[in-house]
């Protein structure tokens, strides 16, 4: 078993954003993204793989494919490999999303019980 703390992954800098790895596992990676006001992350695609964000803290703008969103804390949002996306955070407060990159290897574990 491996613990990470969140928390201590919350880092800001005012000069770009921050990305901060908890877990790099086989093919899954775990990060926190964190934003001060009017920072944003570039349009880009995560081929290959399957991408889930949650809003840990603030709000902003998420675009996939061309198509802006506001998001807000506890939002849970899925993104295709395939699907350009990028983030600005909008607001006057920090924002920080935490951030999956998964591929399943079995449908087994991918089913609610």
């Amino acid at each position: 078993m491996e613990k990470q703390s969140i928390v201590s992954a919350m880092e800001y800098s005012d000069k770009q954003f921050t990305k901060r790895i908890l877990f790099k596992k086989g093919e899954s990676t775990v990060f926190i993204l964190n934003f001060m006001p009017g920072q944003e992350l570039p349009a880009h695609k995560h081929q290959g793989t399957e991408v889930y964000l949650l809003v840990l803290q603030g709000n902003g703008t998420l675009t996939i494919n061309g198509e802006p969103t506001e998001v807000s804390e506890k939002a849970v949002i899925h993104a295709g490999g395939e699907e350009e996306f990028s983030f600005k955070n909008s607001g006057n407060d920090r924002v920080s999303l935490y951030v999956m990159l998964n591929k399943i290897l079995d449908e087994r574990y991918a089913q609610d019980i």
